[in-house]
Protein backbone atom coordinates (compact mmCIF):
# COMPACT_ATOMS: atom_id res chain seq x y z
CA UNK A 1 0.00 0.00 0.00
CA UNK A 2 2.42 2.57 0.92
CA UNK A 3 4.40 1.89 -2.56
CA UNK A 4 0.99 2.58 -4.68
CA UNK A 5 0.55 5.54 -2.71
CA UNK A 6 3.84 6.84 -3.31
CA UNK A 7 3.69 6.28 -7.12
CA UNK A 8 0.18 8.48 -7.30
CA UNK A 9 1.84 10.80 -5.42
CA UNK A 10 5.10 11.03 -7.10
CA UNK A 11 2.55 11.28 -10.09
CA UNK A 12 0.87 14.29 -9.10
CA UNK A 13 4.15 15.61 -7.72
CA UNK A 14 5.26 15.35 -11.28
CA UNK A 15 2.02 17.35 -12.73
CA UNK A 16 2.97 20.26 -10.35
CA UNK A 17 6.34 20.22 -11.28
CA UNK A 18 5.09 20.72 -15.02
CA UNK A 19 2.96 23.36 -13.95
CA UNK A 20 5.62 25.24 -12.06
CA UNK A 21 7.66 24.99 -15.07
CA UNK A 22 4.55 26.76 -16.93
CA UNK A 23 4.26 29.26 -14.09
CA UNK A 24 7.99 30.39 -14.90
CA UNK A 25 6.92 31.46 -18.48
CA UNK A 26 3.83 33.09 -16.83
CA UNK A 27 5.55 35.31 -14.23
CA UNK A 28 8.12 35.83 -16.30
CA UNK A 29 5.70 37.35 -19.39
CA UNK A 30 3.64 39.30 -16.64
CA UNK A 31 7.21 40.64 -15.18
CA UNK A 32 7.59 42.21 -18.61
CA UNK A 33 3.93 43.56 -19.27
CA UNK A 34 3.43 40.72 -21.97
CA UNK A 35 0.01 39.70 -22.39
CA UNK A 36 -0.92 36.24 -20.87
CA UNK A 37 -4.50 35.04 -21.98
CA UNK A 38 -4.60 31.47 -20.30
CA UNK A 39 -2.85 29.43 -17.87
CA UNK A 40 -4.65 25.68 -17.56
CA UNK A 41 -3.69 22.58 -15.67
CA UNK A 42 -4.04 19.94 -18.40
CA UNK A 43 -5.70 19.34 -22.03
CA UNK A 44 -8.52 18.77 -23.96
CA UNK A 45 -12.03 19.61 -23.03
CA UNK A 46 -12.37 22.42 -20.43
CA UNK A 47 -13.66 21.04 -16.86
CA UNK A 48 -13.52 24.84 -14.93
CA UNK A 49 -12.43 28.04 -15.28
CA UNK A 50 -11.88 30.96 -13.82
CA UNK A 51 -10.85 34.85 -15.76
CA UNK A 52 -8.83 37.38 -13.46
CA UNK A 53 -7.99 40.01 -15.38
CA UNK A 54 -7.12 39.56 -18.59
CA UNK A 55 -6.11 35.80 -17.91
CA UNK A 56 -8.09 32.57 -17.86
CA UNK A 57 -6.98 30.21 -15.18
CA UNK A 58 -8.62 27.04 -15.10
CA UNK A 59 -8.65 22.70 -15.27
CA UNK A 60 -8.70 20.46 -18.14
CA UNK A 61 -9.98 17.02 -18.61
CA UNK A 62 -6.24 15.22 -19.30
CA UNK A 63 -4.43 16.25 -16.06
CA UNK A 64 -0.86 15.20 -18.00
CA UNK A 65 0.73 18.76 -16.95
CA UNK A 66 -0.38 22.34 -17.87
CA UNK A 67 0.37 25.05 -20.60
CA UNK A 68 0.50 28.77 -20.91
CA UNK A 69 -0.86 30.82 -23.95
CA UNK A 70 0.96 33.89 -24.55
CA UNK A 71 -0.05 36.30 -26.71
CA UNK A 72 1.29 36.32 -29.74
CA UNK A 73 3.50 32.87 -29.19
CA UNK A 74 1.12 30.97 -31.71
CA UNK A 75 2.06 31.45 -35.63
CA UNK A 76 -1.28 30.92 -36.63
CA UNK A 77 -3.35 33.47 -34.44
CA UNK A 78 -3.40 37.35 -35.48
CA UNK A 79 -3.03 39.13 -32.48
CA UNK A 80 -5.39 41.89 -31.47
CA UNK A 81 -4.32 45.27 -32.69
CA UNK A 82 -4.68 46.62 -29.62
CA UNK A 83 -2.55 43.99 -28.14
CA UNK A 84 0.27 44.32 -30.40
CA UNK A 85 2.46 46.26 -28.41
CA UNK A 86 2.30 43.74 -25.65
CA UNK A 87 2.79 40.80 -27.60
CA UNK A 88 5.61 38.46 -27.03
CA UNK A 89 7.01 39.17 -30.16
CA UNK A 90 7.22 43.02 -29.78
CA UNK A 91 9.47 42.94 -26.64
CA UNK A 92 13.15 43.05 -26.49
CA UNK A 93 14.85 39.75 -27.39
CA UNK A 94 16.51 39.50 -23.61
CA UNK A 95 13.00 39.87 -22.48
CA UNK A 96 11.79 37.13 -24.41
CA UNK A 97 14.37 34.89 -24.13
CA UNK A 98 14.00 35.45 -19.75
CA UNK A 99 10.29 34.24 -20.57
CA UNK A 100 11.44 30.74 -22.27
CA UNK A 101 14.38 30.25 -19.81
CA UNK A 102 12.11 31.12 -16.78
CA UNK A 103 10.05 27.72 -17.48
CA UNK A 104 13.41 25.19 -17.42
CA UNK A 105 15.05 26.84 -14.72
CA UNK A 106 12.32 26.03 -12.23
CA UNK A 107 13.52 22.65 -12.38
CA UNK A 108 16.79 23.43 -11.16
CA UNK A 109 15.75 25.39 -8.75
CA UNK A 110 13.37 22.45 -7.48
CA UNK A 111 15.99 20.31 -7.39
CA UNK A 112 18.24 22.10 -6.04
CA UNK A 113 16.17 23.50 -2.85
CA UNK A 114 15.19 19.31 -2.76
CA UNK A 115 18.63 18.55 -2.58
CA UNK A 116 19.41 21.21 0.34
CA UNK A 117 16.77 20.12 2.57
CA UNK A 118 17.61 16.19 2.29
CA UNK A 119 21.55 16.76 2.94
CA UNK A 120 20.76 19.27 5.56
CA UNK A 121 17.73 16.40 7.23
CA UNK A 122 19.33 13.35 6.26
CA UNK A 123 22.83 14.35 5.22
CA UNK A 124 25.13 12.81 2.23
CA UNK A 125 24.98 9.27 1.45
CA UNK A 126 28.41 7.68 1.09
CA UNK A 127 28.13 3.59 0.87
CA UNK A 128 25.90 1.65 -0.98
CA UNK A 129 24.21 -2.01 -1.52
CA UNK A 130 25.71 -3.35 -4.00
CA UNK A 131 22.88 -3.86 -6.06
CA UNK A 132 22.76 -5.34 -10.01
CA UNK A 133 21.05 -3.09 -12.45
CA UNK A 134 21.66 -4.64 -15.59
CA UNK A 135 23.52 -8.34 -16.52
CA UNK A 136 24.97 -7.73 -19.89
CA UNK A 137 24.40 -10.95 -21.96
CA UNK A 138 27.72 -11.04 -23.79
CA UNK A 139 31.49 -10.93 -23.03
CA UNK A 140 34.31 -10.82 -25.44
CA UNK A 141 31.78 -12.55 -27.53
CA UNK A 142 30.55 -15.34 -25.34
CA UNK A 143 28.14 -15.79 -22.78
CA UNK A 144 28.93 -13.58 -19.57
CA UNK A 145 29.85 -15.84 -16.51
CA UNK A 146 27.00 -13.48 -15.06
CA UNK A 147 24.08 -14.51 -17.61
CA UNK A 148 25.78 -18.25 -16.91
CA UNK A 149 25.31 -18.56 -13.53
CA UNK A 150 21.80 -17.01 -13.64
CA UNK A 151 21.72 -13.76 -11.99
CA UNK A 152 19.53 -11.22 -12.67
CA UNK A 153 19.01 -7.45 -12.88
CA UNK A 154 17.62 -6.38 -9.56
CA UNK A 155 19.62 -8.71 -7.66
CA UNK A 156 21.34 -7.26 -4.36
CA UNK A 157 24.50 -8.58 -3.80
CA UNK A 158 24.81 -9.34 -0.13
CA UNK A 159 28.47 -11.35 0.35
CA UNK A 160 30.71 -13.05 -1.58
CA UNK A 161 32.75 -15.91 -0.03
CA UNK A 162 31.11 -15.55 2.80
CA UNK A 163 32.53 -11.81 3.51
CA UNK A 164 29.82 -8.76 3.39
CA UNK A 165 30.07 -6.25 0.46
CA UNK A 166 28.92 -3.06 -0.62
CA UNK A 167 28.73 -1.85 -4.52
CA UNK A 168 32.58 -0.34 -4.00
CA UNK A 169 34.08 -3.40 -2.37
CA UNK A 170 32.20 -6.27 -4.60
CA UNK A 171 33.73 -4.59 -6.91
CA UNK A 172 37.45 -4.37 -6.01
CA UNK A 173 36.85 -8.53 -4.69
CA UNK A 174 35.84 -9.11 -8.30
CA UNK A 175 38.99 -7.47 -9.92
CA UNK A 176 41.18 -9.38 -7.74
CA UNK A 177 40.23 -12.62 -8.39
CA UNK A 178 40.40 -13.15 -12.24
CA UNK A 179 39.62 -16.85 -12.84
CA UNK A 180 39.01 -17.57 -9.36
CA UNK A 181 35.55 -19.05 -8.81
CA UNK A 182 33.48 -17.03 -6.20
CA UNK A 183 30.28 -17.89 -4.48
CA UNK A 184 28.46 -14.89 -4.59
CA UNK A 185 25.13 -14.66 -2.11
CA UNK A 186 22.26 -12.37 -3.75
CA UNK A 187 18.76 -11.17 -1.91
CA UNK A 188 16.19 -11.58 -5.03
CA UNK A 189 12.61 -11.16 -4.12
CA UNK A 190 13.01 -11.46 -0.11
CA UNK A 191 15.05 -14.90 -0.58
CA UNK A 192 18.58 -15.34 -0.54
CA UNK A 193 20.04 -17.52 -3.12
CA UNK A 194 23.83 -18.41 -4.54
CA UNK A 195 25.48 -18.33 -7.47
CA UNK A 196 28.87 -19.53 -8.40
CA UNK A 197 30.80 -17.19 -11.11
CA UNK A 198 34.32 -16.88 -11.93
CA UNK A 199 35.43 -13.39 -13.50
CA UNK A 200 36.64 -13.39 -16.91
CA UNK A 201 39.26 -10.50 -18.66
CA UNK A 202 37.56 -8.18 -20.62
CA UNK A 203 38.02 -4.74 -21.84
CA UNK A 204 36.89 -1.47 -19.83
CA UNK A 205 37.60 2.19 -21.46
CA UNK A 206 40.51 0.42 -23.37
CA UNK A 207 41.66 -1.90 -19.90
CA UNK A 208 41.54 -5.39 -19.37
CA UNK A 209 39.98 -5.82 -15.97
CA UNK A 210 38.43 -9.07 -14.70
CA UNK A 211 34.54 -8.85 -14.65
CA UNK A 212 31.78 -11.45 -14.38
CA UNK A 213 29.59 -8.84 -16.45
CA UNK A 214 27.16 -6.46 -14.58
CA UNK A 215 26.63 -3.23 -13.93
CA UNK A 216 26.30 -2.27 -10.58
CA UNK A 217 23.52 0.54 -9.19
CA UNK A 218 23.67 1.90 -5.97
CA UNK A 219 21.12 -0.14 -3.79
CA UNK A 220 20.02 0.97 -0.05
CA UNK A 221 21.90 3.66 1.40
CA UNK A 222 24.29 2.00 4.24
CA UNK A 223 26.19 4.80 5.71
CA UNK A 224 26.36 8.44 5.29
CA UNK A 225 27.81 11.96 6.67
CA UNK A 226 26.27 14.75 7.39
CA UNK A 227 28.03 17.90 6.30
CA UNK A 228 25.60 20.99 7.85
CA UNK A 229 23.77 24.07 6.72
CA UNK A 230 26.64 25.79 4.67
CA UNK A 231 27.89 22.51 3.78
CA UNK A 232 24.84 21.23 2.78
CA UNK A 233 24.14 23.63 0.08
CA UNK A 234 27.64 23.02 -1.31
CA UNK A 235 27.29 19.47 -1.48
CA UNK A 236 24.11 19.99 -2.88
CA UNK A 237 25.75 22.78 -5.35
CA UNK A 238 28.59 19.83 -6.35
CA UNK A 239 25.73 16.89 -6.93
CA UNK A 240 23.60 19.22 -9.48
CA UNK A 241 26.46 20.17 -11.63
CA UNK A 242 28.15 16.44 -11.57
CA UNK A 243 24.70 15.30 -12.58
CA UNK A 244 23.82 17.87 -15.03
CA UNK A 245 27.06 16.68 -17.37
CA UNK A 246 25.66 13.26 -16.84
CA UNK A 247 22.51 13.85 -17.96
CA UNK A 248 23.53 15.71 -21.18
CA UNK A 249 25.54 12.73 -21.17
CA UNK A 250 22.32 10.77 -21.33
CA UNK A 251 20.08 12.65 -23.59
CA UNK A 252 22.97 12.43 -26.16
CA UNK A 253 22.80 8.36 -25.66
CA UNK A 254 19.20 8.11 -25.28
CA UNK A 255 18.22 9.83 -28.26
CA UNK A 256 20.77 8.91 -30.55
CA UNK A 257 21.21 6.13 -33.28
CA UNK A 258 22.39 3.90 -30.05
CA UNK A 259 19.62 5.30 -27.89
CA UNK A 260 16.80 4.42 -30.45
CA UNK A 261 17.98 1.02 -31.50
CA UNK A 262 18.32 0.23 -27.74
CA UNK A 263 14.21 1.16 -27.77
CA UNK A 264 13.66 -0.88 -30.83
CA UNK A 265 15.03 -3.90 -29.57
CA UNK A 266 13.43 -3.61 -26.25
CA UNK A 267 10.11 -3.08 -27.81
CA UNK A 268 10.66 -5.87 -30.70
CA UNK A 269 13.13 -7.95 -29.39
CA UNK A 270 14.07 -9.94 -26.37
CA UNK A 271 16.13 -7.42 -25.06
CA UNK A 272 15.22 -7.04 -21.10
CA UNK A 273 15.44 -3.27 -19.36
CA UNK A 274 18.25 -2.60 -16.87
CA UNK A 275 18.13 0.58 -14.80
CA UNK A 276 19.64 2.88 -17.64
CA UNK A 277 16.72 3.03 -19.55
CA UNK A 278 14.61 5.68 -19.38
CA UNK A 279 11.39 5.90 -17.75
CA UNK A 280 8.23 7.21 -18.57
CA UNK A 281 5.52 8.55 -16.14
CA UNK A 282 4.57 5.21 -15.39
CA UNK A 283 7.58 4.01 -14.50
CA UNK A 284 8.72 6.72 -12.47
CA UNK A 285 5.94 6.17 -10.48
CA UNK A 286 6.58 2.41 -10.40
CA UNK A 287 9.82 2.86 -8.99
CA UNK A 288 9.25 5.48 -6.56
CA UNK A 289 6.57 2.79 -4.88
CA UNK A 290 9.30 0.76 -4.69
CA UNK A 291 12.21 3.14 -3.36
CA UNK A 292 8.81 3.73 -0.42
CA UNK A 293 7.91 0.36 0.40
CA UNK A 294 11.96 -0.79 0.85
CA UNK A 295 11.95 2.75 2.50
CA UNK A 296 14.35 3.87 0.48
CA UNK A 297 13.74 7.59 0.49
CA UNK A 298 17.31 8.68 -0.84
CA UNK A 299 16.11 6.71 -3.77
CA UNK A 300 13.01 8.51 -3.88
CA UNK A 301 14.90 12.12 -3.99
CA UNK A 302 17.30 10.85 -6.40
CA UNK A 303 14.64 9.94 -8.92
CA UNK A 304 12.98 13.39 -8.06
CA UNK A 305 16.00 15.40 -8.60
CA UNK A 306 17.06 13.61 -11.87
CA UNK A 307 13.62 13.77 -13.30
CA UNK A 308 13.72 17.59 -12.88
CA UNK A 309 17.31 17.74 -14.16
CA UNK A 310 16.55 15.62 -17.56
CA UNK A 311 13.30 17.47 -17.86
CA UNK A 312 14.54 21.09 -17.92
CA UNK A 313 17.59 19.91 -20.06
CA UNK A 314 15.29 18.10 -22.61
CA UNK A 315 13.37 21.71 -22.61
CA UNK A 316 16.80 23.35 -23.72
CA UNK A 317 17.51 21.01 -26.56
CA UNK A 318 17.62 23.38 -29.53
CA UNK A 319 14.55 22.25 -31.69
CA UNK A 320 10.67 23.84 -31.54
CA UNK A 321 8.51 23.34 -29.87
CA UNK A 322 10.71 22.91 -27.05
CA UNK A 323 12.17 26.12 -25.14
CA UNK A 324 15.86 25.58 -26.55
CA UNK A 325 14.21 25.88 -29.72
CA UNK A 326 12.67 29.19 -29.01
CA UNK A 327 15.91 30.22 -28.05
CA UNK A 328 17.28 29.47 -30.97
CA UNK A 329 14.80 31.20 -33.07
CA UNK A 330 16.03 34.70 -30.51
CA UNK A 331 19.59 33.95 -31.48
CA UNK A 332 18.81 33.60 -34.87
CA UNK A 333 16.64 36.90 -35.20
CA UNK A 334 19.67 38.33 -33.09
CA UNK A 335 22.06 37.44 -36.00
CA UNK A 336 19.60 38.94 -38.09
CA UNK A 337 19.98 42.52 -36.32
CA UNK A 338 16.50 42.29 -35.36
CA UNK A 339 15.11 41.05 -37.87
CA UNK A 340 12.12 38.50 -37.14
CA UNK A 341 11.88 34.50 -37.88
CA UNK A 342 8.66 33.46 -39.59
CA UNK A 343 7.46 30.98 -37.28
CA UNK A 344 4.93 29.56 -39.65
CA UNK A 345 7.30 28.26 -42.03
CA UNK A 346 9.44 25.99 -39.02
CA UNK A 347 5.61 24.46 -38.10
CA UNK A 348 7.22 21.25 -40.23
CA UNK A 349 10.41 20.95 -37.51
CA UNK A 350 7.67 21.32 -35.02
CA UNK A 351 5.46 18.85 -35.85
CA UNK A 352 8.49 16.06 -36.69
CA UNK A 353 9.70 16.72 -33.05
CA UNK A 354 5.81 16.47 -31.46
CA UNK A 355 5.98 13.32 -33.01
CA UNK A 356 9.13 12.15 -32.29
CA UNK A 357 8.88 12.68 -28.67
CA UNK A 358 5.54 11.23 -28.88
CA UNK A 359 6.55 7.85 -30.27
CA UNK A 360 9.26 7.68 -27.97
CA UNK A 361 7.50 8.09 -25.09
CA UNK A 362 4.71 6.08 -26.31
CA UNK A 363 7.06 2.84 -26.74
CA UNK A 364 8.66 3.94 -23.16
CA UNK A 365 5.31 3.41 -21.26
CA UNK A 366 4.71 0.49 -23.43
CA UNK A 367 8.09 -0.99 -21.93
CA UNK A 368 7.13 0.41 -18.18
CA UNK A 369 3.80 -2.03 -18.36
CA UNK A 370 5.56 -4.90 -20.65
CA UNK A 371 9.15 -5.05 -19.39
CA UNK A 372 9.13 -3.05 -15.81
CA UNK A 373 12.75 -1.68 -14.85
CA UNK A 374 14.30 -3.90 -12.12
CA UNK A 375 13.55 -3.17 -8.60
CA UNK A 376 16.80 -2.18 -7.12
CA UNK A 377 15.17 -0.94 -3.40
CA UNK A 378 15.12 -4.34 -2.38
CA UNK A 379 15.39 -3.91 1.85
Amino acid sequence: MPGVVAGVGFFVILVVVILLHEAGHLLAAKRFDIKVEEYFVGFGPRLWSRRRGETEYGVKALILGGYVKIAGMNPMEEPKEEDLPRTFGAKPIWQRALVIVAGPATHFILAFVVLVLWLMLAGQPTRFAAAIGEVEPKLNGTVSPAAAAGLKAGDVVLSVDGQPVDSDTFVQYTRAHLGQSMSIVVLRDGQQLTFDVTPVESVVNGKNQPRIGVLMSPGRVLERDRSGFFGSFADAGNYLWSLTGEVVHRIGEVFGPEGIARIFRLVFGDAQRSVEDPLSVVGAGRVAGQAASAGAFDGLVALFVSLNVFIGLLNLVPLLPLDGGHLAVLAVEKLRRGRPVDMRKLIPVSAVVVGFLVAFMLAVVYLDFAKPVPNVFQP
